[in-house]
């Protein structure tokens, strides 16, 4: 009878660690399934709550800034579409940050038995939020042919800025993530963050209006950058970017992520003991 042998590796779970992501790929769709089932279960309209709350803060944000107000649209875009190209990509990074700093507390029963990824958790919650943010976008194209409005060829840039506003949420995401399983006043904490930030990003109008001597400053927000390539992408001619909101835009992506994907790893072992 041949002799079986046990081999235990000493820190495997480390050296195949990004491996594990690619072998567990298919929990990534399992678990942003099962968020998308959970989100719009026993509600009436199901998942027309994706669109609904852009749909109202752009009616709002239109007839505050946009009739009272009087502010100034881009180009020859409705202050409808305008406000509306700004609020897919705050929505879907306000949703994934809110959604992914509560991942891993309201998954504890399954990050105490078994091994995977944690990272996967999280990350699962950008990609829910992601889904969220293509029904949205198929509410822009409707606003968009409602007004008559055309995109331009820019609109073949617009996955770029997509994929820079997915990674900056995933990264922020991971670093929150990570803090609220060991300090649980950020629950109390990002709802209000989120709330701030909308306020203070180009959102509701038009980062132009912002004077020359701020703009650098009002850039360091991630956000101002992202949001002003979406519009630039999607309303076309009689837009412009400002160049540098988007490098900072870039740079804060890719800061975030290292240090989101850091933070996270460095504390992914202790999860199942603090949570």
């Amino acid at each position: 009878m041949a002799e079986s042998k046990l081999i235990i590796e000493a820190g495997r779970t480390e050296k195949h660690y990004w491996a594990d992501l690619w072998r567990y790929r298919e929990l990534f769709q399992v678990l942003s399934w099962r968020d998308i089932s959970v989100r719009y279960k026993q509600t009436v309209i199901g998942v027309l709550w994706a669109v609904l709350r852009p749909f109202l803060t752009m009616i709002v944000f239109t007839v505050i800034f946009g009739k009272l107000a009087k502010l100034p649209t881009e180009g020859k875009a409705p202050y409808a579409v305008m406000v509306f190209a700004a609020m897919l990509p705050w929505q879907f990074f306000a949703t994934s940050v809110s959604e992914a700093s509560n991942s891993l507390i309201g998954n504890t029963q399954l990050i105490t038995k078994v091994y995977f990824p944690r990272l996967v958790i999280p990350a699962s919650s950008v990609i829910t939020s992601f889904i969220d943010f293509l029904i949205s976008f198929a509410l822009l194209a409707c606003v968009m042919a409602y007004y008559r409005f055309t995109p331009s060829w820019n609109i073949i840039f617009l996955p770029l800025f997509t994929l820079v506003a997915f990674f900056t949420a995933l990264g922020i995401g991971l670093y929150i993530t990570a803090l609220n399983v060991k300090y649980r006043d950020f629950r109390y904490v990002i709802p209000f963050l989120v709330q701030f930030g909308l306020y203070i990003s180009p959102v509701g109008f038009s980062s132009s209006i912002v004077p020359e001597k701020y703009r650098v400053i009002y850039s360091l927000n991630p956000m101002v950058g992202i949001i002003d390539g979406f519009r630039w992408a999607i309303l076309g001619k009689g837009t412009a970017i400002y160049w540098p909101s988007l490098w900072m835009a870039i740079g804060g992506m890719c800061l975030f992520l290292i240090i989101g994907v850091r933070k996270f790893r460095k504390m992914e072992n202790t999860f199942a003991d603090i949570i």
